[in-house]
C-alpha cells in the first residue's frame, strides 16, 4: 500500500494512561505508522500521548481531534508544543470543531460560530509558533498577548483537522496542514477531497501539501459474522445518535433513506434495530468488516484513492484485546 497506516484508539479502552503506551508501542513493533487518540469526555489527552511517545522511537504520535472551545486557544498552543516535545517532533496536532453536545453539555459554552472559531484558533496557534505571543484581533477572540516563555520553537507541530462538510473541509485545506475524515465512501471521499483542494489552492499550496489520512472504524477476525455484526453496530450508532453530523454527511452521499431510519430506531432508544437498518452494501462502502483477507483488501483499496496518504484505523465497540491484535496484525503487512 502507498498509503501509511495510522492506528486510532480510544482512551475509554484503557484502564490506565500506562495502557495507552502499550498499545502504543505494540503499533511500533508492528510497523504502523503513527498512532492517534481521541479527546471528549474522559482524560485528558496530554499525559497518555506523553507516556506513548516517551515509550516509542519512531512512531508518529497524533490525536483526534481536540475542541476549540475546551481549551483557550494559547493552552492549544502549549499543549500542541508540549507534546512536540515529549515527541521529539514526532508529534501532528488534531483539531475540529466540535459538536453542541460536547461544546454545550461538557464545556458549557455556546456552540456559535463553530469554523469562525476553528480558524481564528488556528491563526492564533500559528501566532504562537511563529512570532512566540498570541497577540490576536478578530471577530471572535482579542488578546493583548503575551510572550511564549519558551521562544519562539523551531518545529512546531503540524495542525490536521476533522471536518466533513464542504466549507469545513474548504477551511482545512486553506488553514490546515492536513485532514482527518471520518466516514466516507469512497466516492464520497473522492468528492470532498475537490473542496480541500479548492482550500488549498486558495492559499497558495498543493494538495500534496496537505497529510490525508481518512478515519475508517472495523475489525477483522476469522468469525466473519462476528466481526460484521461488531462494526454494523458501531457504525449505525454514530450515524444514528452522535448528533447531526456524521449521519447528515453520509446521508449527503447517497443514503439518505438509511440514515432517516437509523435515526428513527435511536428515537425509540432500540440500539438492535438500529443496526438491523444498516443494509451490507452500506456497512461495505463505510467500513472494514469481515476476515483478516477482507479487512486487508478493503485497508489496501481505501489507501489507494488518489490524495490519500495514510489511513486510519480504529477499532469498534466490543472488542477483546485478542480482536484488537487480530486486526492489528491483519492490516500489519500492508506497511
Amino acid at each position: 500500500m502507498n498509503a501509511e497506516l495510522d492506528l486510532l484508539i480510544r482512551l475509554g479502552d484503557y484502564d490506565r494512561p500506562q495502557g495507552v503506551a502499550e498499545r502504543a508501542v505494540q503499533a511500533e513493533e508492528l510497523g504502523f505508522d503513527r498512532l492517534t487518540v481521541g479527546e471528549t469526555t474522559g482524560w485528558n489527552i496530554v499525559p497518555p500521548l506523553t507516556l506513548a511517545a516517551d515509550r516509542t522511537d519512531e512512531l508518529g504520535i497524533s490525536n483526534d481531534v481536540i475542541s476549540p472551545y475546551g481549551r483557550s486557544p494559547a493552552m492549544l498552543a502549549q499543549t500542541a508544543l508540549t507534546l512536540q516535545a515529549a515527541a521529539d517532533g514526532r508529534f501532528r496536532f488534531g483539531l475540529g470543531p466540535s459538536s453542541p453536545a460536547i461544546t454545550e453539555r461538557w464545556h458549557g459554552k455556546e456552540f456559535d460560530r463553530p469554523l469562525r472559531r476553528t480558524r481564528e484558533v488556528i491563526e492564533i496557534i500559528r501566532s504562537v509558533y511563529e512570532e512566540g505571543n498570541p497577540a490576536y484581533e478578530g471577530e471572535i477572540f482579542e488578546i493583548p498577548g503575551l510572550d511564549y516563555e519558551r521562544g519562539i520553537p523551531e518545529t512546531p507541530p503540524p495542525i490536521d483537522l476533522g471536518t466533513l462538510g464542504p466549507k469545513a473541509t474548504e477551511l482545512a485545506g486553506r488553514f490546515g496542514d492536513g485532514w482527518a475524515p471520518q466516514l466516507f465512501t469512497r466516492d464520497g471521499l473522492r468528492n470532498r477531497l475537490a473542496d480541500l483542494k479548492r482550500g488549498a489552492d486558495l492559499a497558495g499550496k498543493d494538495l500534496d501539501d496537505r497529510r490525508v489520512a481518512p478515519i475508517v472504524r472495523g475489525m477483522a477476525s476469522d468469525d466473519r459474522d462476528e466481526a460484521r455484526e461488531k462494526t454494523r453496530a458501531t457504525i449505525a450508532f454514530m450515524l444514528g445518535a452522535y448528533g447531526p453530523y456524521y449521519g447528515d454527511s453520509v446521508a449527503g452521499q447517497g443514503y439518505p433513506d438509511v440514515v432517516e431510519e437509523i435515526r428513527a430506531a435511536w428515537r425509540d432508544r432500540d440500539t438492535d434495530a438500529m443496526a438491523a437498518a444498516l443494509p451490507d452494501d452500506v456497512l461495505d462502502d463505510l467500513a472494514p468488516a469481515g476476515t483478516p483477507a477482507e479487512v486487508r483488501e478493503w485497508v489496501e483499496a481505501y489507501g489507494e484513492i488518489d490524495g490519500v496518504d495514510a489511513v486510519r484505523l480504529g477499532f469498534v465497540d466490543g472488542m477483546t484485546a485478542d480482536d484488537k491484535r487480530a486486526t492489528m496484525e491483519a492490516v500489519a503487512d500492508l506497511v
